[in-house]
């Protein structure tokens, strides 16, 4: 049976319900700061984004906006969706099996994408097994200001077969085929930068 567009169902609330524990956690950590991370995730025919201004601190159930895939709100009355919805959008088109994204301005994951890469398809330092077992390759994308059109189309051009991107100086977005999937990638994207950070530094002596 095909699921109601407007009801909020047990397997919905067990979604939102994780979304929430998701987000606060990576604020609590010192993961995400401020208003600047989203997050979405597919629900039946639509997909449930963050709305703009929203923060991952004090996230609530009634600040998941639901659009249609091609961006349209389900409400147009109701919580303006995250400016970077097709961020998500664009990682949903690249595979069925996406069913969630998240993009947060982690510290160390900004720190990394502020430095030159000589692979723009591999710029993440392969350090632990844990990178390539959660995630995998990380892709580049050329920097534009955060929510305009130009870095859509950056985004757009960059896309490929990897889950993970590092939004030139700005941040990393990651898609999962699952929102704790998603969880683990956008996890190890930072721990991993902050592993290579640390690197860098205990090398300089």
């Amino acid at each position: 049976m095909e699921k109601n567009r407007t009801s909020k169902s047990e397997e919905w609330r067990r979604l939102a319900e994780q979304a929430l524990w998701i987000a606060h956690s990576l604020f609590d950590r010192g993961k995400t700061s401020g208003t600047t991370a989203n997050l979405s995730f597919r629900y039946g025919d639509l997909i449930y984004i963050t709305c703009s201004g929203s923060c991952f601190g004090t996230l609530q159930e009634d600040q998941l906006t639901a659009v249609t895939p091609d961006g349209v709100p389900v409400n147009p009355d109701g919580p303006k969706p995250s400016k970077e919805f097709t961020l998500h959008q664009i990682l949903y088109q690249s595979s069925d099996k996406i069913r969630a994204v998240i993009h947060t301005h982690s510290p160390a994951t900004v720190l990394w994408s502020c430095l030159p890469h000589e692979n723009p398809r591999d710029v993440m330092p392969h350090i632990t097994p844990y990178l390539d077992m959660k995630l995998g390759k990380v892709a580049e994308v050329p920097y534009a200001a955060p929510g305009s059109e130009e870095l859509f189309q950056a985004m757009r051009d960059s896309i490929g077969p990897e889950r993970g991107y590092l939004l030139k100086n700005h941040g990393g977005i990651v898609g999962g085929t699952s929102l704790m999937n998603a969880f683990e990638g956008i996890e190890e994207l930072e721990q991993t930068a902050w592993l290579a950070k640390e690197l860098i530094h205990c090398s300089r002596g």
